[in-house]
């Protein structure tokens, strides 16, 4: 018996059913894209993550007209000759170079200086301090006490430990390699276990510097907040930040959400303008007012653009307006202005909302569910877009207070050395040493901050007597 033929309406609504498939595979096919070709440059995921198929250095600052290199009117910096050489040779011409006769006695009639920088030979200076006792004739015996520091047979000094932190701490050194390099150019035999005990023994002496820093970040009327993942004992854990222009404060924690961010203890007591990427976790705190970074927006943005360029065009229209708001911004501030005019504020307010309408026309609310569970998921550009919506006044609080930046790059150049940290070492093998590391590059970004030289406050830090910053405002 032969196979019935399916009806008219059985075969329209399998065309409804595949129409509705292949629009769900397109919308899925579009979004799989996206992610392949998400980058530091269009997206929030760090340079790190790009491998070698990263994209070519592109900036998200447009030209300037202005030709590269130094411009007309700066003074140049070049090695010049110091007024007193520690040492001058003199060298005589022996004979004429016409004649060939001697030229001893011959008068100097005149003479060119050049000056060669060089580095003295370096070697440990070891010094024996011996405590003499001595019997008093009643015939006692009392002996004299060994200088501040003195406290073993033999130790290294405040210089070398110094130099042992600036190696690791500020410029990054492994551990092997800063032992390494002490004993090359040293000489000086000291094993990656000192290293770690100095830095540990030095983040300890930083209680209290932490909690005045603690304490000048939450009085600020402007902080900075960012995290990031770090690998310590084998484990991923997340370093969290507070910074302002004149301070910094990591710590490190299991959790990224609130447990992670109530560690760092600023937040939570925080009053003024909170300035972060649009994480929601940070939004969780009330307590602040909270500014958005908009260099995290045009990267996204950028991103929407290539993906859609045709249906998304809100997004272009975006990118443009916040650009032309932070050049009024900048332009108003350079005037000696404190604020935008009202009447600029509300034109700049009216056309934001005319181009989130855009973006509600392009960016329809998905009727169907892709998966069994949750809510109906969107696009990383409908999400963007609501963000946009939604917390609006955070995206464009720069505009309207003068005090707050139009982005996070504060938190995210404080970030940026541990990220290095991690690139060079891959993790800490210990808590203990993230914990101490942390705390010394709080302790040098921060005097860096103030104007402080970094060995003078690594020096007063080894002799158990470190810096701690003023009452002045973060």
């Amino acid at each position: 018996m032969p196979d019935r033929r399916p009806s008219y309406e059985e075969l329209e609504a399998l065309v409804a059913s595949q129409a509705a498939l292949i629009a769900e595979l397109r919308v899925e096919v579009t979004e799989l894209r996206g992610r392949l070709d998400q980058n530091s440059r269009n997206s929030s995921k760090p340079p790190s993550s790009d491998g070698y198929g990263k994209p070519a250095p592109k900036s998200l600052r447009r030209p300037s007209g202005r030709k590269p290199g130094g411009q007309p009117g700066h003074p140049g910096r070049h090695l010049k000759q110091v007024e007193r050489p520690d040492q001058v040779l003199r060298h005589v011409p022996e004979r004429c170079g016409a004649c060939g006769e001697g030229l001893e006695g011959a008068p100097v009639v005149g003479e060119e200086a050049r000056q060669v920088f060089e580095l003295p030979p370096v070697a440990l200076h070891v010094t024996e301090h011996r405590a003499q006792r001595r019997r008093c004739a009643c015939g006692a015996t009392s002996a004299a006490l060994f200088p501040h520091g003195v406290s073993a047979p033999a130790s290294y000094g405040p210089g070398l430990r110094s130099l042992a932190l600036y190696l690791v701490c500020f410029q990054h050194l492994p551990y092997q390699r800063a032992a390494r390099l002490m004993a090359d150019w040293l000489g000086a035999p000291v094993s990656t276990g000192t290293l770690r005990a100095i830095v540990e023994r030095g983040g300890g002496d930083l209680d209290r510097f932490q909690d005045i820093v603690r304490e000048r970040l939450i009085g600020s009327a402007v902080t900075h907040f960012d995290e990031t993942g770090a690998r310590a004992e084998g484990a991923l854990r997340w370093v969290h930040s507070a910074s302002t222009g004149r301070f910094t404060l990591y710590r490190l924690h299991d959790r990224r959400g609130e447990d992670g961010i109530e560690h760092l203890g600023v937040l939570g007591s925080f009053k003024g303008v909170a300035v972060h990427d649009g994480w929601a976790t940070y939004r969780n705190y009330e307590g602040a007012a909270h500014a958005l970074c908009n260099v995290h927006h045009l990267r996204e943005l950028l991103g929407a653009i290539e993906r859609d360029p045709d249906t998304q065009t809100w997004a272009k229209e975006m990118d443009a307006l916040l650009r032309e708001i932070k050049a009024a911004v900048d332009q108003a501030r350079a005037a000696g202005q404190d604020a935008l005019s009202p009447a600029a504020l509300a034109a700049f307010g009216e056309r934001y909302e005319q181009v989130i309408a855009r973006g509600h026309e392009q960016n329809p609310p998905p009727t169907k569910r892709t998966g069994k569970r949750g809510p109906i998921g969107r696009s990383k550009t409908a999400n963007l877009h609501r963000r946009l919506d939604e917390h609006r006044e955070d995206v464009l609080r720069f505009a309207h207070d003068f005090r707050v930046p139009f982005d996070n790059n504060q938190a995210e150049r404080d970030l940026r050395m541990v990220k290095l940290q991690q690139k060079i070492s891959g993790s800490w093998r210990t808590v203990e040493g993230a914990e101490g590391f942390l705390a010394l590059r709080s302790y040098l970004s921060t005097a860096a901050k103030h104007g402080h030289d970094v060995l003078d406050v690594l020096a007063r830090l080894v002799e158990r007597d470190p810096w701690l910053p003023d009452a002045v405002a973060a």
